[in-house]
C-alpha cells in the first residue's frame, strides 16, 4: 500500500470536512432545488382543486335537499338577531349536531309565530336584512331554515345603508359620464 503524500492528504481532509455537493446531470444544486419546490406546489394546487370541487359538490347537493324539503308558510316575525347558537334557543338536537368550531359563531335568528307556535328559525344570510320585524311575510322554510321571503300584504324592501366614499366617488364619475354622452350625443345630432 503507499503512501499518500501531502498533496493527497490536503485534497482528502478537505472531502471529509466539507460537503460534497456534486451537480446532478450538469444541473446546479438551487436549480433543482427550485424544480422540486415547484412540483410540490403544483401538487398541493391539484390536490386543493380536487377538495374543493368535492366540497362544492357536496353543497350543491345540500341545497337541492334543502328545496325539495322545502315549503311556503305564512308566518309572523316578532324579532330577528344575530346571536350564537347556545344562546337561540333552537332545540339541543341542533345544537349537537352542529360541529364545535360553529357554535361560537353568531348567526342570522328569527324569533317568529307560525300557527298558534313560537320558534326560533335560522335565516339565510342573504335575505336577513330584507324581513321585516313585527310583520307577517310569507316564507319558505325548510325545517328551522328560511330559505325566502315574500311580502304577504306589501312588497320588501332592504334597508338602506351608509354609503361608502368610494360608493359615492363611482357613483358621481357615472353621472357625470352620463352627462357627458348625452353632451356628445345632442352635439352630434344638431350638426
Amino acid at each position: 500500500m503507499a503512501v499518500p503524500n501531502s498533496n493527497e492528504r490536503e485534497i482528502v481532509d478537505c472531502m471529509r470536512n466539507s460537503y460534497n455537493l456534486i451537480p446532478v446531470m450538469g444541473i446546479s444544486t438551487v436549480v433543482i432545488v427550485m424544480i422540486v419546490i415547484a412540483v410540490i406546489l403544483i401538487a398541493a394546487l391539484v390536490a386543493l382543486s380536487i377538495y374543493g370541487k368535492k366540497l362544492q359538490d357536496r353543497q350543491e347537493a345540500s341545497q337541492r335537499e334543502l328545496e325539495n324539503a322545502s315549503q311556503s308558510v305564512s308566518l309572523l316575525v316578532i324579532d330577528k338577531k344575530r346571536m350564537k347558537l347556545s344562546e337561540s334557543g333552537l332545540p339541543q338536537i341542533v345544537l349537537e349536531q352542529t360541529p364545535k368550531y360553529m357554535r361560537g359563531r353568531k348567526v342570522p335568528i328569527v324569533k317568529a309565530k307560525i300557527g298558534p307556535r313560537i320558534m326560533p328559525l335560522i335565516c339565510d344570510e342573504k335575505i336577513f336584512d330584507v324581513i321585516p320585524v313585527r310583520k307577517e311575510v310569507k316564507a319558505v322554510i325548510s325545517g328551522i331554515y328560511i330559505m325566502g321571503v315574500k311580502g304577504l300584504r306589501s312588497n320588501l324592501e332592504a334597508r338602506q345603508t351608509k354609503m361608502k366614499f368610494s360608493e359615492k366617488i363611482r357613483r358621481k364619475m357615472d353621472d357625470l359620464r352620463k352627462s357627458e354622452e348625452v353632451t356628445d350625443k345632442s352635439k352630434k345630432k344638431k350638426k
